[in-house]
């Protein structure tokens, strides 16, 4: 929702230390960042009007971008996939909070295997991607594929080309299940930008293998695999085992809700969980605009999960939900 009243400019230092000026309608409320939580805050501010008359102008600009655009005070929230690290939070006075989850998901175009049909563990993953294994037909996916016929056809591993929190999630997955797993040990292979360049890759490459949020593969219609949980389940990804893992991850000892969504330990949860942040100024200057944040997040968190839910986010708990907006400065 945008107002087509008097302009307002913002400027603020970009990601690579030029000014970046970004000239925008005035609206009540203005927030930037995370291109992965874009179509859920422009999904709340369509509701959010209809109840208060407030507007949001939302930037999808990156993670990186969007904790920048809130430390130079340019947005009234910014929006990471990442969260800011403790001294970071201390120093700008910034308060950090987790609105949705998304689940991460492995997925491939093998000639005969359909969706969910292929069952994964850990270090075979892992073996896929940094080229140790270099055929669908090896031994050890055939063990672990008993009666699917998989054929002797070239493995086709495709990664993002660029720095992303979905790469920085999937990383931190491999290294927790292959220890010896190091970050830019990809095996060669195309490189695609954004879930929707590896998602558009693996739908056109014969034997190729990606990750994406699982919002691309399900619009997409992608094929997905089974992954082997902390628990020892091949469990598919849907809704059942995204909740699963969201409602027993440890979210009381998190500090500044960061807590570790990776092999949650519930029998039936998905194993490669990410949270989205927010983050807005713990002591405002500008009350007007802190109070339409607040009220705009209430709104989301409060009415908002169906909205979440139709555009493939995972709702946070409900007791999670509570102390976000218990703890609001």
């Amino acid at each position: 929702m945008y107002h087509w009243g008097k302009r307002i400019t913002r400027c603020v230092m970009g990601v690579l230390g030029v000014l970046f000026c970004g000239t925008a309608y005035s609206a009540d409320l203005t927030g930037g960042g995370s291109s992965f939580a874009a179509p859920l805050y422009r999904g709340w501010g369509g509701g959010f009007h209809d109840q208060t008359g407030l507007s949001l102008t939302y930037q999808s600009v990156g993670s990186g971008a969007g904790q920048k655009l809130i430390m130079a005070a340019g947005v009234d929230f910014g929006a990471s996939d990442l969260p800011l690290a403790d001294t970071l939070l201390d120093s700008n006075s910034l308060y950090q909070f987790p609105t949705a989850l998304g689940a991460i998901v492995v997925i491939i175009n093998v000639p005969g295997v359909a969706s969910n049909q292929m069952k994964l563990d850990g270090p075979t993953l892992a073996a896929l991607f940094d080229g140790t294994i270099t055929t669908w037909a090896d031994p050890r996916l055939r063990a672990l594929n008993l009666g699917l016929r998989l054929p002797d056809l070239d493995v086709l591993p495709i990664h993002r080309e660029e720095a992303s929190g979905t790469s920085h999630v999937f990383v931190d997955y491999l290294h927790n299940v292959a220890p010896d797993w190091k970050a830019g040990m990809w095996a060669d292979g195309p490189e695609a930008r954004g879930n929707d360049g590896v998602a558009a890759s693996v739908r056109q490459s014969i034997g190729g293998i990606g990750f994406v949020e699982y919002a691309f593969a399900r619009q997409n219609r992608l094929n997905t695999v089974r992954l082997k949980n902390h628990a020892g389940e091949f469990v598919m990804p849907d809704r059942t085992s995204f909740t699963s893992a969201a409602t027993s991850a440890d979210w009381s000892h998190a500090d500044h809700y960061a807590v570790n969504l990776l092999q949650a330990p519930a029998p039936q949860a998905w194993p490669i969980m990410t949270a989205t942040f927010v983050l807005v100024p713990a002591h405002p200057t500008d009350k007007t605009a802190a109070a339409a944040t607040k009220t705009f997040f209430r709104y989301g968190l409060k009415q908002g999960d169906d909205v979440a839910r139709d555009l493939d986010y995972v709702p946070l708990p409900l007791s999670v939900k509570d102390r976000i907006l218990s703890g609001w400065p």
